[in-house]
């Protein structure tokens, strides 16, 4: 831009020039003497030097018209400025984000959210045992199941080269057996595991079987009386297994009335030892399997509503853990039979 106009002004100042000596070549000659031969071409000269002239003043607007030669100014005064205007082009901004696929989230559940808050229980029980008396404490005076064996046996035979003690129920079938060689042990304790490790079913009559062998060959059985086993408990690494029949729930039942003769005011032994123990286990967030058996649909489903609703105020947790199951049998116990233990 600057160098053009260099150029413009370059080419008027020549303009200029050559107009100014057109007019000092065209002055009028002295008196007495005779013009030459050369004064026509000068008096031309000074004609279009003159034609020249009157045009520039004519041009009051002071314009440079292209293309058209011998325009003077007496004067020219260009002034600018450089200016550069660049455009850029502007991508469309797309947001294209999912929640799901951005690193770092992951989706979690609502036990993530409880281990990052857990619920704090102690000063909720610190505040009700300032006024309430708590259901949760222990009664060591409760002794309704009995712990470690539901029976023992004491077999008095000699000499004898091996023998074997078989436990069966009522059908007869076989539910737990116990052999050896050489004398057998004073006593034989049995803790109401069957063989495949499951709990027995109680309140129903069982009976035991021993077999004797001497060096020559020589076999003695000796059949057991009957005995029925007790509500018992077992533990296991995730929680105690308790086991007892509906007529433990009448055990009792009397001082378990509260005033006025209304029931439920106050769950019956049983099921308040079985409480303690539930709130011994490791976890209190362990679900537990409660199974009520019973000879009739009907019967079951009492008993197990009846056990929902005296058990659960008692346990320690979310009472959702405690899963109910009522289950019919034909050959169960007449008062029928509860069965809680850990899941996973």
């Amino acid at each position: 831009m600057t160098r053009s106009m260099n150029l413009m002004t370059a080419a008027g100042a020549c303009a200029l020039a050559l107009a100014l000596a057109a007019a000092s070549s065209g002055a009028a000659p002295t008196k007495g003497a005779a013009p030459s031969k050369s004064a026509a071409p000068s008096a031309q000269k000074s004609e279009s030097a003159s034609s020249t002239t009157a045009a520039a003043k004519s041009d009051t607007n002071l314009v440079l018209h292209g293309g058209q030669e011998g325009t003077a100014f007496r004067s020219l005064t260009i002034e600018g400025e450089d200016r550069v205007h660049y455009e850029f082009p502007r991508p469309v901004l797309e947001v294209d984000l999912d929640p799901e696929k951005a690193p770092g989230l992951d989706r979690g559940t609502a036990a993530d959210v409880l281990d990052r808050n857990p619920p704090d229980i102690t000063s909720v029980l610190v505040q009700q045992s300032a006024t309430d008396a708590s259901p949760y404490l222990a009664q060591p005076w409760l002794h309704e199941f009995s712990t470690g064996a539901v029976a023992r046996f004491r077999p008095a035979v000699d000499e004898v080269e091996s023998w074997k003690l078989t436990v069966v129920n009522a059908k007869g079938e076989p539910v737990a057996t116990f052999q050896g060689h050489g004398k057998p042990p004073a006593e034989i304790a049995w803790d109401g595991r069957a063989a495949s490790g499951a709990p027995v079913t109680p309140g129903i009559t069982y009976s035991y079987v021993f077999e004797a062998r001497d060096r020559a060959g020589n076999k003695r059985n000796f059949v057991g009386e009957g005995f029925r086993v007790a509500a018992y408990h077992l533990e296991t690494p995730a929680g105690p297994t308790l086991a007892f029949t509906g007529a433990d729930l009448a055990n009792g039942a009397a001082a378990a009335r509260g005033p006025g003769g209304t029931s439920d005011a106050i769950a019956p032994p049983v099921v308040r030892e079985a409480a303690q123990w539930i709130n011994q286990a490791p976890s209190v967030r362990t679900p537990l399997k409660v199974t009520v058996t019973a000879r009739t649909r009907d019967q079951a489903t009492s008993l197990a509503a009846y056990l929902a609703r005296t058990l659960t105020p008692l346990v320690i947790g979310d009472p959702a853990r405690l899963r109910m199951t009522a289950s019919v049998e034909a050959d169960a116990p007449e008062s029928g039979t509860i069965r809680i233990e850990p899941t996973h």
